[in-house]
């Protein structure tokens, strides 16, 4: 290391510290990358790459990002799965014997992004840890740009606790415990293997460890050590351990949630045509946040459900009420986020007011929810902290429109410190003094273009253009400088004057950024204060939200019943029926229960809205156990424990895992883990294999299922074998999506109606694809034979398949079609190119609407 240059040793000597990690280390205005991090930095940023000379033969490769823009350039590092350490200058330079002091004062990790502008307003970013202890495992997660921590603990080391900690979706995951680690979805940069440390001292969490078991203990300490040495400064804001069990809720698993695309889509993998999407009507971040917290997390607890139901009935019942609290809620910032900067010491001080004007809208919300008869909303507006005491104390201390710098003053409202007040009286006299000056040297020289000015670095002068230097009293200034132009001079008198300006201008910026930093410090005293009153503000927003989307959609009030009954009467799909806007969506019933109806077994042609309405029922449900109304005209539902789907076909081409196999994994997790309380939809189960390979293991899944489990399950097949079960198995009802057969067209119904369907109309909507004719007529004559010989024996069952493919092809008439309209001919190709097996209903019924509106128009 010798043969470098002392700064180079000095990058080096850093960067041992931190091997997996991208150093932006700090010279002057830029961060730069050496060596190894500069080549991968500048592929991976598209930046240039150069060179430098640092005492040895050869350059070293370098690339730079300037300081003011690095946050967007680590921010593109963190989307890749990387960690960036920031080693910053920690010694004034002008001070500084030999190389500048450089310390890394934060490392920046997925999991760990405290600024507004790498979050997303309405989403969390969390990160987790898993922690094996004894058998057991320990769940940790949380938000250090909130401050929230939750932890949980499950028996096992298996898919279940991945599972876990996967709903929180989290960008970093550290392990503890683990000999190997487990394969997830994250980068693998952003998967680590954590240590243990002490527990920490903190008396607040050493209060809350006590009622953590090991594994919880063990998880939280991992987290924490982790995130205390990546941050190295105060978390004051993560002060509260909230510990919860699993079973609480509702689980599905990462199956399921896909499948009903409960946060994002299948196919583009975005929030528009999601559940929450639809039901997102919030009006602040934080009530954002903990609506996807709610949809992700439903709730089996009755009592809690019924607090929120009735809360939104309140809400919904009163339009004007409702409207004033969504203005009242708009002017509130992200108090979450705003009470961890300030506990980073990041805020700034257009941060502490968004405070105070979120905190002075607190009074009047809690005047509004003091109006409504729902005890559940009355009881959480008399909880409400005003904060009125903080409201007084930051309207005093700070201006209403500060600068974004807090380095630069003109932050602290006058009459907060009398020293500042005097400073920034002797700063005005000082340039009124400049002012009069400049007017008497006009006058005594008699050149009307005199001028004072001022520059950082010649400070105070007096200019004069060339033409008027004659003019000039000798004597009477002393040159400064000359420029092409005009000639600057100084004078004893205004020289003195500068040094009293720009001393009390120097001690007006250092003073005031004291006073700042003291009112901050103050703030974080405060911040569970904040974050109290942030997390009921959220809850009434998220409530709200429910109000509106049930109001303007006409949704109902769920009721939960002990029978064991499930009565939905006119159900609808909440998204589906949102997207087609003036179309109109066919309502359809469901009734089940624990005995005579337990399976309802679902028979009809593609298209027909079968996997439509499985999914429908189990947003409903989804709906109802968060506390939401629901897309029906009525509906008395059982409160389930987890709900399972195997709906559409996808492939897992990286696990190496066909569609069947796919298909064959999730049947599978769902008998294994259901339970006579849950909600199972199977769709089309079987389809990937053989004909009778099929249908045999999709009748033992339905036999399963009844004998060994007796789940509600929706059963969708296309195999009509399978509707004789009806009539041997108890607690199996054939229901089929109905359709007419009108002048040799299919005309799709979407009606669910009870009784099986009387044929697949698989070709016909092959027709409908507008498959070429001669096809559509050659498979009408080759299943006309196939239904003609499906009574007979095995035997001559082959033989007449035999005979069907060996016999000639009768002449299919080639009706000549009118020429097609070029639109017509663009949605064709359209439907050609459709991946059907990565479209879903709603997709389908999107594009369908699309075509619709496209096919009218031309």
């Amino acid at each position: 290391m010798a043969q470098y240059t002392p700064m180079i040793q000095q990058y080096l000597a850093i960067k041992k510290d931190y091997p997996d990690t991208f150093l932006f280390f700090r010279l002057g205005d830029f961060y730069e990358l050496f060596f190894e991090d500069a080549m991968l930095a500048s592929r991976e940023l598209e930046i240039t790459l150069t060179g430098r000379e640092g005492g040895t033969d050869e350059r070293i490769p370098m690339c730079g990002v300037p300081h003011h823009a690095a946050d967007g350039y680590i921010a593109e590092l963190l989307k890749k799965g990387y960690k960036v350490a920031v080693c910053e200058q920690v010694e004034d330079p002008k001070e500084a014997k030999g190389v500048v002091r450089r310390e890394v004062t934060r490392v920046i990790t997925p999991g760990t992004m405290m600024e507004g502008k790498w979050l997303t307003d309405k989403e969390n970013n969390y990160m987790a840890a898993i922690a094996e202890v004894d058998g057991r495992s320990g769940i940790a997660a949380c938000d250090m740009s909130t401050g929230e921590m939750y932890v949980t603990s499950l028996t096992g080391t298996g898919q279940l606790v991945l599972d876990e900690a996967l709903q929180y979706r989290p960008k970093e995951l550290v392990f503890y415990g683990f000999d190997t680690l487990p394969k997830t979805s994250i980068p693998s940069a952003a998967i680590a293997s954590g240590q243990l440390h002490e527990f920490a001292v903190d008396e607040q969490y050493q209060s809350q460890a006590k009622d953590l078991d090991m594994a919880m203990r063990t998880a939280v300490n991992v987290l924490l050590y982790y995130i205390g040495t990546t941050q190295k400064r105060s978390l004051a804001h993560m002060r509260q351990i909230k510990r919860y069990d699993a079973r609480q809720y509702l689980q599905m698993d990462g199956f399921s949630r896909r499948n009903l695309e409960l946060i994002e889509t299948i196919r583009d993998k975005t929030k528009k045509g999601s559940l929450l999407w639809l039901l997102d009507r919030s009006e602040t971040a934080m009530g954002g946040r903990l609506l996807r917290r709610w949809i992700e997390r439903p709730l089996r607890n009755r009592q809690e459900l019924t607090s929120r139901l009735e809360a939104v009935e309140a809400l919904k019942g009163d339009m004007l009420l409702r409207s004033d609290v969504r203005t009242c809620l708009d002017r509130v910032y992200d108090l979450e986020r705003l009470a961890g900067r300030i506990a980073y010491g990041n805020a700034n001080a257009r941060d502490l007011v968004q405070l105070r004007l979120s905190l002075e809208a607190v009074p009047e919300l809690k005047q509004l929810l003091l109006q409504t008869d729902s005890s559940v909303l009355l009881q959480m507006a008399n909880e409400m902290d005003a904060c009125t005491d903080l409201v007084d104390f930051l309207r005093e201390a700070l201006v209403d429109d500060p600068p974004l710098s807090i380095r630069e003053g003109g932050i602290i409202r006058t009459g907060y410190d009398a020293y500042l007040d005097k400073l920034h009286t002797a700063s005005r006299e000082g340039k009124t003094w400049i002012a009069q000056l400049e007017q008497r040297e006009r006058e005594a020289t008699g050149i009307r273009s005199l001028k004072v000015g001022f520059n950082k670095v010649f400070g105070y002068y007096i200019e004069v253009s060339k033409a008027n230097i004659p003019n000039v009293p000798a004597g009477r200034f002393e040159r400064k400088q000359t420029l092409t132009n005009a000639e600057r001079y100084i004078t004893p008198e205004l020289k003195e004057q500068e040094a009293l300006i720009l001393e009390a201008e120097d001690k007006m910026i250092e003073l005031e950024y004291q006073l700042f930093t003291a009112v901050r410090n103050e703030m974080a005293k405060q911040i569970p204060r904040i974050q109290e009153l942030a997390e009921r503000i959220s809850t009434v927003d998220v409530l709200q939200a429910f109000a509106t989307v049930s109001d303007e959609r006409g949704y109902v009030r769920p009721q939960f019943s002990e029978s064991g009954e499930y009565v939905i009467q006119d159900g609808r799909h909440p998204v589906v029926e949102a997207v087609l806007e003036q179309e109109k969506y066919v309502a359809n019933d469901v009734t089940m229960d624990q005995d005579k109806r337990q399976i309802l077994l679902i028979t009809g042609p593609n298209m027909a809205g079968k996997s439509t309405y499985m999914r429908q029922i189990a947003l409903i449900t989804v709906m109802a156990q968060i506390g939401c109304f629901v897309p029906a005209k009525q509906a008395s539902l059982t409160l389930v424990d987890q709900i399972f789907t195997r709906i559409g076909a996808a492939d897992d081409l990286v696990g190496g895992h066909s569609t069947f196999m796919v298909e064959m994994l999730e049947t599978k997790h769902a008998l294994q883990k259901a339970t006579s309380q849950s909600l199972i939809l199977l769709d089309e189960i079987g389809r990937g294999t053989s004909t009778y390979d099929g249908m045999a293991l999709a009748q033992a899944v339905i036999e399963y299922i009844g004998e060994k489990i007796g789940a509600k399950t929706l059963f969708s097949t296309h195999y009509h074998e399978l509707t004789g079960l009806a009539d041997t198995m108890h607690g199996v009802v054939n229901v089929n999506a109905r359709c007419e057969e009108r002048d040799g067209k299919l005309l799709f119904l979407h009606r669910i109606e009870e009784g099986r369907a009387d044929k697949s109309y698989g070709i016909h909507v092959a027709e409908l694809a507008q498959m070429p004719h001669w096809v559509i007529e050659r498979a009408r004559s080759i299943l006309t034979g196939l239904e003609a010989g499906s009574s007979a024996t095995s035997t001559d069952m082959q033989m007449s398949f035999e005979a069907l493919w060996t016999a000639p092809v009768a002449a299919v008439s080639e009706e000549p079609s009118p020429p097609a309209h070029p639109e017509e001919l663009a949605i064709i190709e359209e439907l050609r190119d459709l991946d059907l097996n990565q479209t879903t209903p709603m997709d389908a019924m999107m594009k369908l609407f699309e075509w619709k509106k496209r096919l009218k128009q031309g």
